[in-house]
Formats: structure tokens, C-alpha cells, sequence
């Protein structure tokens, strides 16, 4: 799988080290590089991009700006000298963002994210997701969730080996899941069907952990019982 990209910066210095590093980097496929944002405009309506490069700090328009202007939007990779825009830079789904001078590793990390997430949108959504936690997005496996903890805007996926934190609601964060495989059984707890160890009338043990069954949500665990308990 490739990655088409371009790079947005209005520094010819810091498009040379985009360049640089992307001629390293095998499935990435750097299309064009601009140090003008309006002039890159007119390449992005002609032209399918997967990822921009795209510096934040730059002359009439901010990379933040540019980004929202654009009716659809590519993944985008932010690059800066300035850390204290990344909090701004995150708040558009950002891939990743690259202080400069960032090193060819830490580049091959942003592009690596960004194939994940190409290979999510095309066809592998039935295995894994990436979950936002704090700057960062942290790929899960389905198969790895146990069962979801929700505390107000905070969902807590409790995995195999470790808990993953993130700042969003559990009917979200339900959306995202694959609606045959995750079933909520309580206002707080969404459980895997395949992690479920046996099950009672007020709980079902996930994995070694029990979880109790809300009233409201009866109809849900009768219908787990038909899908598990199938002749």
C-alpha cells in the first residue's frame, strides 16, 4: 500500500528536509511541494492526496486555517518550530505533529501512522481502530478489548495487558466498534461477546472480571443469549 502526499511549508529549506526524508521512505509516493498554501489549492482539487505535510506557522494564512478550508480534508501531519501550536493542530485529528527538526525516525513514525490509518479506512476496519488519548492515537485490536468502563466523558477500554484511556462518551465510543462483536449491558459497561467466561442473572464475567447487568439493558443480554447460546 502507498501513501501519496505533498508538503505545505513556507520555508524552502524545511520543504528540502520533507523531501529528504520522504525519498527514504518506500511506500511514501511525495507528489509536490509548495511554499506558497494557495497555490497548493489548486493541485488538491485536480489531484486525490492522502497526507499533507503541512507546516503551521506560515505568511497570510495559518496551516490551522488552511486545513479548515479545505472542503475535504486529507490526513494531515503538522510540522513546526513552534511547540505551543499543538495543542491547535490536535484539535483537527491531526496524524501527528513534527517539531522541527524533527530526525528521519521520527518522520517514519508519522508516516507509519498514517499508512495505519489508510489501511484502517480500506479495509481492514474489522480488526483494529486507533483511540485518542491525550496528543496521541493509540491502535487497539478488537480482539485485544475485554470490555469498556465509561465515567462521564471518559471511556476506559480495559484490554488484554493494559487499559486505554479516552476522552469520549460510551455511545461514541460504541460507533466505532463493530456492532456484532461489542454489546452494552449496563448505563457504565459495554462487554466482547468473546470474552465472556459465563453469565447470571445480574452479572456476566468477562475474562475473569464480573460485570453487572443494568436494569435497562435486559433486552441486550437476552439477545447476547440467543447469539451464544444458539442450538
Amino acid at each position: 500500500m502507498q501513501l501519496t502526499a505533498i508538503a505545505i511549508d513556507d520555508e524552502p529549506q524545511a520543504l528540502e528536509v520533507v523531501r529528504m526524508h520522504a525519498a527514504k521512505v518506500p511506500f511514501l509516493d511525495l507528489k509536490a511541494g509548495f511554499t506558497d498554501a494557495f497555490e497548493a489549492i489548486p493541485y488538491l482539487q485536480q489531484n486525490k492526496i492522502d497526507l499533507i505535510f503541512l507546516d503551521i506557522k506560515m505568511p497570510d494564512i495559518s496551516g490551522v486555517e488552511f486545513a479548515h478550508s479545505l472542503p475535504t480534508l486529507p490526513m494531515i501531519v503538522f510540522t513546526t518550530a513552534y511547540a505551543d501550536y499543538a495543542v491547535e493542530g490536535f484539535e483537527l485529528d491531526a496524524i501527528d505533529y513534527l517539531l522541527k527538526p524533527f530526525s528521519l525516525v521520527r518522520f517514519l513514525k508519522a508516516c507509519n501512522k498514517a499508512l495505519d490509518h489508510k489501511s484502517l479506512r480500506e479495509g481492514d476496519a474489522d480488526e483494529f481502530m486507533f483511540v485518542k488519548t491525550g496528543y496521541e492515537e493509540e491502535k487497539v485490536r478488537f480482539e485485544e478489548i475485554l470490555y469498556l468502563e465509561a465515567d462521564g466523558n471518559y471511556v476506559t477500554l480495559v484490554l488484554k495487558n493494559r487499559n486505554v484511556l479516552t476522552r469520549q462518551t460510551m455511545t461514541e465510543m460504541l460507533r466505532l466498534l463493530p456492532e456484532n462483536q461489542f454489546v452494552r449491558i449496563h448505563r457504565s459497561y459495554s462487554i466482547s461477546l468473546r470474552h465472556i467466561d459465563k453469565m447470571s442473572r445480574s452479572e456476566i464475567t468477562v475474562a475473569g472480571f464480573k460485570i453487572p447487568i443494568g436494569a435497562s439493558y435486559e433486552e441486550n443480554v437476552a439477545e447476547i443469549k440467543n447469539r451464544l447460546l444458539k442450538p
